[in-house]
Formats: C-alpha cells, sequence, structure tokens
C-alpha cells in the first residue's frame, strides 16, 4: 500500500502578536520563525509519521528557501522524486497567531503556481490512495483526481482553501474533508453552526460524488455522514498553544490510516487525536505527532 499526494510546499513565516491585525493596523509581534508549511508537504509529513509510504508531487524554487520548505519532507521519509525544481519563488505563507492559538494566513504560492498536469505521473495504479487539497492550480487537482479515480485509487480531497464547488472534481472523489466555512462555500449559502444544519449541509455533498462527507469542528470535534450512518467524534481535550496545521494533521493522517487498511471509523478517530495532539505545540510539520504517540491516546 503507499499514499501519493498531489500538493503544495511552502515555507511558513510565523508571527506571534498579542492579536491579529485588523484591516489598515500594524501590531507588533515577537521574533519571526521560519519553518516547512504547505498544505501538500504538512499532510505528507503528517502521513508518513502516521505510518504510510507517501510520495510527494508538489514544487519548490530556486532559492534560499528551498532547504527549508522540504527539511521535513526529509526527515520524515516523504519520497520526493516528483518533486519539481522550478526558477520562481518558493511559495510563503505568513502566519500570525495570537494568545488564543487562533491564525490568519496568507499564501504567496510562488512555484506551485508552476506545477500543471503533465507533472503529474503517467500512472497511478502504482498507490492505493491519493491525497489532494487546493493550494494548487484547480487544472492540476481536477486532472489528478480524475486520473486516480480512473486508476482505481481512493481519492481524498481536503476543499481548502475554500472554493466553489467543481461538480466534475467532486465526481472523482471518494472521500471530502472540510471545515465549516468550506462547506459553506460548497453548499454556496451561509450555515448556521449547529450539528444538525452541518449533517444536512454535508449529506447534500453526497449526491455530487464522494461516498462520505467530513467535516472538522475545531473544538467541538468532526462528524462524517456516508449514504448509510453519521459518526460523530468530540475532540480529544487538550490545551491548545497553536492550531496552525491541525486540519492538515487530520487530513494527512486519516488518509495513512485509510491506506493502512483501517475503516473509516478508526481512522477518523486517529484522526481526531492527532490533530489535538498537534495544537499542543508550536508550528505546523514541527508540530506533528508520530503514530507511536497517536496510539498511546488511542490505547488509554
Amino acid at each position: 500500500m503507499s499514499l501519493l499526494v498531489v500538493g503544495s510546499i511552502n515555507v511558513d513565516i510565523t508571527v506571534r502578536a498579542e492579536r491579529i491585525p485588523a484591516p489598515g493596523e500594524t501590531v507588533l509581534g515577537q521574533d519571526a520563525q521560519l519553518s516547512p508549511g504547505g498544505k501538500g508537504a504538512n499532510q505528507a509529513v503528517a502521513a508518513a509519521l502516521a505510518g504510510a509510504a507517501v510520495q510527494m508531487v508538489g514544487a519548490v524554487g530556486q532559492d534560499a528557501f528551498q532547504d527549508v520548505a522540504l527539511a521535513g519532507l526529509r526527515r520524515s521519509g516523504v519520497d520526493l522524486g516528483r518533486v519539481q525544481l522550478f526558477n520562481a519563488p518558493t511559495g510563503l505563507a505568513l502566519i500570525t497567531v495570537d494568545p488564543a492559538a487562533e491564525n490568519a494566513i496568507t499564501v504567496a504560492s510562488g512555484a506551485n503556481a508552476l506545477l500543471g498536469p503533465a507533472h503529474l505521473p503517467e500512472r497511478l495504479d502504482a498507490f492505493t490512495h491519493l491525497l489532494l487539497q487546493q493550494e494548487l492550480g484547480p487544472e492540476v487537482t481536477l486532472a489528478a483526481a480524475r486520473q486516480g479515480h480512473a486508476d482505481g485509487l481512493h481519492v481524498v480531497l481536503n476543499a481548502a482553501p475554500a472554493r466553489g464547488a467543481d461538480l466534475e472534481l467532486l465526481r472523482h472523489v471518494h472521500l471530502l474533508v472540510v471545515n465549516e466555512h468550506e462547506l459553506a462555500v460548497l453548499c454556496g449559502r451561509d450555515l448556521k453552526p449547529e450539528a444538525a444544519e452541518l449533517e444536512t449541509a454535508a449529506r447534500t455533498l453526497l449526491v455530487r460524488g464522494p461516498d462520505a462527507v467530513t467535516v472538522t469542528l475545531g473544538a467541538a470535534g468532526h462528524l462524517t455522514v456516508t449514504a448509510n450512518e453519521t459518526l460523530r467524534f468530540p475532540a480529544h481535550p487538550v490545551t491548545p498553544v497553536d492550531t496552525t496545521g491541525a486540519g492538515d494533521t487530520f487530513c494527512g493522517v486519516l488518509a495513512a490510516r485509510l491506506d493502512h487498511g483501517e475503516g473509516l471509523r478508526a481512522a477518523l478517530r486517529a484522526a481526531g487525536v492527532a490533530a489535538s495532539l498537534a495544537c499542543t505545540r508550536s508550528g505546523a510539520q514541527d508540530a506533528m505527532p508520530d503514530w507511536a504517540e497517536i496510539r498511546a491516546l488511542l490505547d488509554a
């Protein structure tokens, strides 16, 4: 079994401040920290730490940020044979974190924007699962999903950052993962933060292609709907330090455990525990737990 991740590779520049700046406001913060990031790379690292054999398709630039961007992927053993090197800046994410561990993120795509469908492997049937996000160009994500579906892979899409529903893309997705905001964007309407309404909204997406839709709810846990059932999980209780990368941890661990052969319920439980653990440390990839740490809490 093996997992292919097609997604973004960035460097995170993180600053802790007393509050996230309002429009037009300048806020003084602490020293900036550089760390590897990008939704694709984050999820690849989380999956590898959770026991999956992972290959990454992505891109970095020929600049001083390249080694920082790839450091976490290399450290966790992700196969980088399909990572492209372009004459462009490496992608950057500018992150402000407040004392409540909430964050605001601005992404400069850089080399990620140059990755195209031609950079995908010709066939994907060497893999069992495909994990996608939405920080690359939509044409790349769609091409990967279409090819993965045709080659018999289980396709997992984390529809983040939020983007209007692409019906062709959803037709090639088996498991869709969203947060409340992304769910609302896909449904094209505002949603009340009530479990019943979120569940109903998630079910409307099932008819567009996915076999299951998972909605992450932060401190309220997460829920998943399929044609036959609704699965609800509370969040594992922790004291959050930084929520950056928690959603990516959830997606990477979820895909890894499915790739490992676990059922949906068990994989979701592991993903939720891992995401909670990631909130207890600063950073994205640097905060991600390995499988031994996740399993210890699952067995507790």
